[in-house]
């Protein structure tokens, strides 16, 4: 209950859990410096846009955010947001991507996201923040 947002008319929790990854899949998360640019982008985005981060995990090669938006912003719109501006800052921040990514598309065209309401938030952060413990043990396996 405590997530709830009060308007003027009315009272609401609009929770997302969204993910996506960059173009052909690469590993291009995998520097630290990439890792906390994208972070600081991320961030700036969501206070620009009153956007409220609940959760985030940046992976090697894909990124899992659990956000909090205004009803009057459709989940689409954020994550085109997420999307399209991170990935003009990375390209502006980080010019050597354009070696790789020479099409001007810094991610897939792809993403996942659901609601994600009071009951199974916590859950779902778990999730987020159990993410690189997931993979690494994924990753040993081979």
């Amino acid at each position: 209950m405590n997530n709830l947002v009060s308007g003027s008319h009315s009272v609401y929790e609009c929770a997302y859990h969204i993910e996506w990854c960059p173009k052909y899949r690469f590993n291009v998360l995998q520097k630290k410096s990439h890792r906390e640019d994208l972070e600081t982008i991320l961030k700036k985005i969501c206070e620009e846009k009153e956007m409220r981060i609940e959760e985030l995990a940046i992976m090697p090669d894909h990124v899992h955010i659990v956000v909090h938006v205004k009803p009057s912003m459709s989940l689409g719109k954020a994550t085109q947001l997420l999307k399209g501006r991170s990935s003009y800052e990375m390209f502006r921040k980080h010019p050597n991507l354009r070696k790789r990514y020479w099409e001007g598309h810094y991610w897939s065209p792809g993403k996942f996201y659901r609601s994600v309401g009071s009951i199974d938030l916590e859950q779902t952060k778990k999730y987020v923040r159990e993410q690189e413990d997931i993979h690494q043990t994924q990753l040993s396996a081979y």
